[in-house]
């Protein structure tokens, strides 16, 4: 239990969840298999176990740990163009009359709702941890549209939730590109690896890996005018990760050190292995964010908030 990933989300309001109505409210929406005429479902999942026994919330510590599933029927959209038009081709030339476009509408959806019992059923999963005393809830993707599908759905069965994306104070793309310049904050280290853009209207990309940033070509395109999109970081002697211009943490990968300290914990049960990993992980992100967040410039929370 480790996220590759991570979109960190700030409550903006006292929020109890206690694990009984928290478990209740997600077991109003299960996932489930999609229907012979569905194209999609989403609900939540176990994230640990199988079975009707196995809890929809995870606790460890002050820590939660929840899971939601999409299934999805995938219909390729050239199947269905070359359906159609197989279809109008017909139909013109058999009743010798042009079909317009309200009648191609009514043929297309014929034509998905035909396909569908036989699409390709595609399933996939997303974690979040929820730090209720941090205000923090932490998805494991680097897709704001997959959060927020998750997050739409937790609202849906809980009645409410008031939170929103963390934002800091300083742009990241500033702070990232002093630091390849100059000197990281304190406990981040600059590694090989970044994305710099120009700043004028369709200003070019220049991708770097494996690359001593401190070089002089690095610096000439920072000294001409771009700037730090992207950029590889590590923390600590704890973890190392990609942080883009929206504060997204990418690619994140944890020491051998906390992993090997994890399955100790954990011992020879795959539930104990589970539990002792996300609590390290946890406490670990309970370290980061607030350093990342500061040497960020500081989070920006709205007056009122």
């Amino acid at each position: 239990m480790w996220f590759k990933n991570l979109l960190t989300y700030r409550l903006t309001q006292e929020v109890p969840f206690e694990p009984e109505a928290l478990e209740t409210a997600l077991a109003s929406k299960p996932a489930r298999p999609c229907a012979s005429q569905e194209l999609t479902t989403y609900g939540f999942v176990a994230p640990f176990g199988k079975g009707e026994d196995a809890p929809l919330v995870h606790v460890s510590g002050e820590f939660l740990l929840i899971a939601a599933r999409k299934e999805e029927r995938i219909l390729p959209s050239s199947v269905v163009n070359d359906a159609v038009k197989e279809k109008i081709e017909e139909i013109e030339t058999e009743q010798m009359r042009k079909v317009y476009k309200k009648e191609r509408d009514q043929i297309k959806d014929e034509i998905i709702q035909a396909f569908l019992p036989r699409a390709f059923i595609r399933r996939s999963m997303i974690f979040a941890a929820i730090a209720p005393r941090q205000g923090l809830i932490l998805v494991n993707s680097a897709s704001a549209k997959r959060a927020e599908d998750l997050l739409s759905t937790l609202r849906e069965v809980m009645g409410s939730l008031p939170v929103r994306p963390v934002t800091v104070k300083a742009a990241p793309s500033a702070t990232m590109t002093e630091w390849v310049t100059s000197q990281a904050a304190e406990d981040f280290h600059v590694l090989d690896e970044c994305e710099l853009r120009d700043t004028h209207e369709d200003g070019g990309i220049v991708r770097c890996k494996r690359q001593d940033l401190k070089s002089d070509e690095i610096q000439l395109h920072l000294g001409n005018g771009k700037v730090v999109t992207q950029l590889a970081l590590a923390w600590q002697d704890k973890l190392s990760f990609v942080l883009d211009d929206k504060t997204v943490i990418k690619r994140l990968k944890f020491e051998e050190l906390l992993q090997e300290q994890a399955e100790q914990d954990g011992g020879e049960e795959a539930q104990q292995q589970f539990d002792a990993s996300f609590l390290l992980m946890m406490m670990t992100f309970k370290e980061f964010l607030p350093a990342l967040f500061e040497a960020l410039g500081g989070e920006d929370i709205p007056q009122g908030v």
